[in-house]
């Protein structure tokens, strides 16, 4: 079930969670339809023939034991973490040197205006 698209699964759940205990191919392409997605009938028929018989408990343990399997890929995180304290550096670095040119272009005018 691994090379399954997800949306043929997920339209099957959402048809079971909707009340219809073993749902028939024309119920998830009635569900996919509604949100302009085409159905494969091949797909379709695959998505069936091994969910069927399964409860979303199951289906769901079934998920959660594969989840676990899979590497958490932490340096993405830990890279993230370490590049948001320099680019709160940078901003603030960026925000000292907008005050000086502000301070400086006050400055220039000597406190008065041609209008005032």
């Amino acid at each position: 079930m691994s090379n399954l698209k997800m949306r043929y699964v997920a339209a099957y759940l959402l048809a079971v969670l909707g009340g219809k205990a073993s749902p028939a191919a024309a119920d998830i392409e009635k569900i996919l339809s509604s949100v302009g997605i085409e159905a494969d009938s091949e797909k379709l028929k695959k998505v069936i023939s091994q969910l069927e018989g399964k409860t979303v408990d199951e289906l769901i343990a079934e998920g959660r034991e594969k989840l676990s399997s899979m590497p958490a890929g932490g340096a993405a995180p830990a890279a993230a973490a370490s590049a948001a304290p320099a680019a709160a550096a940078e901003e603030k670095k960026e925000e000292k040197e907008a005050k000086k040119e502000e301070s400086e272009s006050e400055d220039e005018d000597m406190g008065f205006g041609l209008f005032d």
